[in-house]
């Protein structure tokens, strides 16, 4: 299991993480932006936006982000804040499934769900929820090969 932070902006993804990149060196493991999601519907404005991007810090640390849409935040009835837009990431491999469950189920107790554990187009096992403290989580399990 890896434990990571994981950013959320409004349109300022890219920007923020060419600066880290700037700050911490090193190269992208992975940028996505909506326009590659299948059957992406978001606005004009949002189909450049950053869907996933990933940056190595060392060995242990992979700093992640994303830019929230509109609609997103519409259906999570969760509106975007600058300044509270920071989840704790927990990754687990694929023979990790039911510790995935076990930690989405035990950490959510009393807290607000924001996507259920379900398995994704991205091949994991993914679920977003704000526990009972008001501290965000996010639990990707990968099962296959992104």
């Amino acid at each position: 299991m890896q434990l990571n932070h994981y950013l959320n902006f409004q349109g300022e993804t890219e920007a923020a993480f060419n600066f880290y990149k700037s700050v911490f060196g090193g190269e992208f493991a992975l940028m996505k932006r909506y326009s590659e999601l299948p059957d992406a519907q978001v606005s004009g404005k949002e189909k450049d936006y950053i869907l996933h991007v990933s940056l190595p810090i060392n060995g242990f640390t992979v700093l992640m982000g994303s830019d929230t849409t509109d609609q997103f935040c519409a259906q999570t009835q969760i509106p975007f804040t600058k300044g509270n837009n920071h989840y704790i990431s927990i990754n687990l491999d694929a023979s990790e499934q039911a510790e995935a469950k076990r930690l989405f189920d035990a950490l959510s107790v009393n807290g607000q769900i924001e996507m259920p554990l379900e398995k994704t187009f991205w091949g994991a096992l993914y679920g977003a929820f704000t526990d009972q403290f008001g501290v965000k989580w996010m639990v990707n399990c990968q099962l296959e090969a992104m």
